[in-house]
């Protein structure tokens, strides 16, 4: 392997360690403050569904002799609809967003466990099985606990979440400069 080629895949798993770590932070705040995480991820889900609409309406008018200007407009109404209502109703929104939570981090937890077996071979692969395990445990979890939980459980699931993704993240990249060491 060239000097290079070796710098390179080190810079990337400084990187990904850099990442890993800042992933850890995050998820032991957003644990700390459970409520204020879930206005947070509220109101940037919102604040993103806006933007995105007015980007689809620009993306519209400026093609509008391309075809599909109506559908074009009517989909930039819907997001920029949806945001301004999670952002007028944030309540409601934010127990609209725990089942849609729940059932991302079922998903996620799926994915996290084949991803894991894919990666069996390797040392570490736990973690990611660690962390598949446990996010599906997590998404289980907003199902028992909704409505009542709502404000504080979508901060609390996100914080865990992005804690163990940020610890798998670490551990992997800590075997993959071993391995270069």
């Amino acid at each position: 392997m060239t000097t290079n080629a070796s710098e390179d895949i080190k810079k990337n798993i400084n990187g990904s360690l850099v990442i890993g770590v800042l992933l850890t932070i995050l998820g032991i705040i957003a644990i700390a403050l459970p409520t204020i995480s879930t206005i947070f991820a509220e109101t940037w889900l919102a604040l993103i569904l806006i933007s995105s609409g007015f980007a689809k309406l620009v993306y519209a008018t400026q093609t509008r002799d391309k075809g599909g200007f109506v559908w074009k407009l009517l989909l930039s109404g819907l997001y920029i609809a949806t945001g301004v209502m999670l952002f007028v109703y944030p309540q409601t929104g934010i127990l609209t967003l725990t089942l849609l939570l729940g059932s991302f981090l079922l998903t996620e937890g799926v994915f996290e466990l084949f991803l894991a077996f894919k990666l069996r071979p390797q040392q570490n692969w736990t973690w990611v099985l660690g962390d598949g395990v446990i996010t599906l445990v997590l998404g289980a979890m907003i199902w028992f606990q909704w409505p009542f939980n709502a404000p504080w459980l979508i901060g609390t699931l996100v914080g865990v979440s992005v804690l163990f993704t940020g610890i798998s993240r670490v551990m992997l990249s800590l075997n993959a400069r071993s391995y270069l060491s």
